[in-house]
């Protein structure tokens, strides 16, 4: 297991300091703030940590607040909706300084039998034949608008081994192309036989990319080329079949809608084997500077 994955498994190890408050360690992102798929993650662990362990995650729905502060904890408070004889329901709001940052509402169910069909997986080449993000990013070195974006941006993805199927936008910045991209990501190293942990690693990872697809369709290279300002806004995923984050993953992204300031971004997240783990949709703003 990686330095890195030990890291982000010890910021998702929260502190119990109430029966339903919970305390999480926080670290910057890319830029100065919490990253929101850390925060996300780190509810659902909260949520998690007070339905009995037969019920695992089904769908979270989730509002992103205020932006973080990467130098203060971050309180998360469980309200305990409904307990029901299938399914749980768990509100959690994480706190820091004083005012909500984020707002997280988590469903978990028991087993079920039921009907069974899925979209079937789109075409994806092999992820062992595509390079690392250590190997691809300094090849866009020039393209970031800070001096040393290359590093923090390989060091903020290194428990995370993510491979993008394309060139990333702000490796085509200036040259609009189809608003859909795809990444396989896993962790880097295995992971316990948690499916919690699971399915929190993928929420963390599901922040990572997603809005992409809008700034392909605009050739826009992102928030660290310089030519756009985003941030997250909401963010939904329903799991549909058991998965561990510690094997491939195929993140298939694309953006049908984008105006107001907001785009939005769809997703569906399938094994290598073809299976659809989860689906996710996300809306950010996406606006550009004047």
């Amino acid at each position: 297991m990686s330095t890195a994955l030990d890291s982000l498994l010890d910021l998702l190890d929260l502190e119990r300091i109430e029966q339903d408050i919970f305390r999480g360690a926080s670290r910057s992102a890319v830029v100065p703030r919490v990253f929101g798929g850390q925060v996300a993650a780190q509810a659902l662990v909260a949520a998690g940590r007070t339905v009995p362990v037969d019920r695992s995650a089904h769908s979270l729905h989730a509002y992103f607040l205020r932006m973080g502060d990467p130098g203060a904890p971050i309180v998360y408070t469980v309200d305990r909706i409904r307990d029901g004889r299938s399914f749980a329901t768990r509100r959690v709001v994480a706190v820091q300084h004083g005012q909500p940052i984020f707002h997280l509402s988590a469903s978990f169910q028991t087993y079920e039998d039921g009907l069974e069909h899925q979209a079937d997986m789109p075409p994806a080449p092999d992820p062992e034949t595509l390079p690392t993000a250590a190997e691809m990013l300094p090849r866009y070195a020039d393209r970031f608008s800070e001096p040393g974006m290359v590093d923090r941006l390989v060091e903020a993805r290194a428990a995370v081994d993510l491979r993008y199927v394309d060139a990333p936008p702000f490796g085509t910045a200036g040259e609009p192309r189809e608003p859909r991209s795809q990444v396989w990501f896993r962790t880097n190293g295995k992971l316990a036989d948690d499916p919690l942990l699971h399915v929190c690693m993928a929420t963390y990872v599901s922040d990572m990319t997603l809005l992409d697809s809008v700034l392909l369709a605009h050739g826009r290279g992102g928030w660290a080329v310089g030519d756009v300002v985003g941030a997250s806004l909401d963010h939904a995923m329903w799991f549909h079949r058991p998965f561990r984050a510690d094997e491939w993953l195929l993140y298939d992204q694309e953006s049908p809608s984008a105006s107001g300031g907001r785009g939005l971004g769809q997703a569906r997240i399938y094994t290598q084997d073809g299976r659809l783990a989860i689906t996710v949709i996300q809306e950010g703003v996406v606006r550009v500077p004047r």
